[in-house]
């Protein structure tokens, strides 16, 4: 072997040479001109022994701001939720960790298995009749489910709440392109959720979906059960995109009336990892099963009538007629919706409500911490779970006041200017059941020293 990391031998490279008919790798490469070859040798660092390597990495690995460290009250779509440390013992198992979608149920009952399961808590939590093996993330299922309801309802026009996920909108809005549906956002109420006068307005005999989000970008609680007769009542869908956390708390959007619900499976047990990858998951009324993306796992019994899992309604999909398919999900995440069935049936419903619970007391409490002093408000008055926006005073800089706060040892929250001019000097914090008082009031605290 000529290096440690790279197994092919000399013989082995002579074998492959001697299989195409060539003596050396200079005679495979001789038709492209001298001319447009690199010359010379490349500027890279010199090589590093292992030890060294490790050190260099670690050394790189400690510049990041990691939540072991630094107190974070940053979400916006990603946030530091507890993971049971019996997650990774599970997913770590090669029968899990390299598996690839399971075409031969024969050989493949533990993964259909666990991603029925999976299929099964989101219909849960979700109050729908069908869910499928999961989606890329929850911003690609809200696309998806956007493309659902054109199809199911042969028309052109997606409203969407300009308090959904700006990220989640641009990517619908990329979807949309693609089809060439029309998006028209809904503007907000002063409380911080969709305005209903406005949605009532642009309704048309075009409209296909209504989609909302709740809690929504800026941490309040949506009025779905307000919402839901504007949207059937036009003959649209309703499309809700929720943090499945907030499901073992308040009522399930299925069964006041939600077409299709989506959302990020992130908070159940899936670490931020600098942004990703999550999970998303998908799941729709009875109805609209046959029109539903992704796979689809469900249980039947073999000649001997023992149970089984199998893959289902795979004429949707694309490996079975690619230019009929539903969607061209391929692969999904099925390792992380694992994590998501492990941290579901590790908590409980218990421990999921206890969790819920947790975020809200804490988040509540934090609210009232930061604008104890005068100097931070909050300008939008609507309920919130785990998430709410502040008010900074007049001029302050957020991204200026992060960079601050990192000497403190705090990640701060989210810069809102970003996405939304009018609210330019305000941050979004998120606390979740990690946050400890102690936390919470020394951020307090830094705050009220920096601005």
């Amino acid at each position: 072997m000529k290096h440690r990391y790279l197994p092919i031998t000399e013989q082995d490279q002579k074998d492959m040479l001697e299989a195409i008919g060539i003596s050396s790798i200079d005679e495979m490469f001789q038709d492209i001109p001298q001319k447009v070859r690199f010359q010379g040798e490349l500027d890279v660092s010199p090589a590093l022994d292992e030890q060294s390597l490790l050190r260099y990495m670690r050394c790189l690995a400690g510049r990041n701001a990691d939540f072991d460290r630094y107190a974070s009250f940053l979400g916006a779509g990603i946030y530091d939720h507890h993971l049971p440390v019996v997650i990774n013992h599970v997913i770590s198992r090669s029968e899990f960790y390299t598996a690839y979608t399971p075409y031969q149920p024969e050989i493949s009952q533990g993964e259909l298995q666990a991603i029925f399961e999976f299929q099964s808590y989101i219909c849960e939590l979700t109050g729908m009749a069908v869910a499928n093996a999961s989606m890329y993330d929850g911003a690609t299922a809200l696309a998806e489910a956007g493309a659902l309801a054109s199809g199911a309802t042969k028309r052109k026009q997606l409203l969407v709440s300009r308090a959904v996920h700006p990220e989640a909108r641009a990517i619908l809005g990329t979807t949309a392109r693609g089809l060439n549906l029309e998006v028209v956002e809904i503007g907000l109420t002063p409380e911080g959720v969709t305005d209903l006068v406005d949605l009532t307005s642009k309704l048309s005999g075009d409209t296909a979906a209504v989609i909302v989000q709740s809690p929504n970008f800026f941490g309040c609680l949506e009025d779905l059960a307000a919402v839901e007769p504007h949207a059937h009542g036009a003959g649209a869908l309703l499309v809700v995109s929720a943090n499945p956390l907030t499901l073992g708390l308040l009522e399930a959007p299925g069964t006041i009336g939600a077409d299709i619900v989506v959302g990020d499976c992130q908070p159940l047990g899936i670490p931020a990892s600098l942004g990703g990858p999550t999970c998303g998951y998908f799941a729709v009324a009875e109805s609209w099963m046959r029109r539903m993306p992704g796979r689809i796992v469900g249980q039947t019994v073999d000649r001997d009538g023992k149970r089984g899992f199998v893959l289902t309604l795979q004429a949707r999909e694309q490996h079975i007629r690619r230019e009929k398919a539903t969607s061209n999900i391929c692969s999904n995440q099925a390792l992380l919706a694992l994590c998501a069935s492990v941290y579901l049936s590790t908590m409980g419903k218990q421990g999921i409500q206890d969790v819920g619970k947790l975020n809200v007391q804490k988040a509540h409490y934090a609210a009232k911490r930061l604008t104890a002093s005068g100097k931070l408000s909050l300008p939008l008055t609507g309920s919130f779970f785990n998430e709410f926006a502040v008010k900074l005073p007049s001029g302050t800089n957020v991204q200026e006041l992060n960079s601050k706060l990192l000497q403190h040892n705090i990640i701060g929250g989210y810069d809102l200017g970003r996405d939304y001019p009018e609210l330019d000097g305000h941050m979004l914090i998120a606390v979740t059941e990690q946050r400890t008082r102690e936390d919470i009031d020394s951020f307090a605290a830094a705050l009220e020293e920096l601005v």
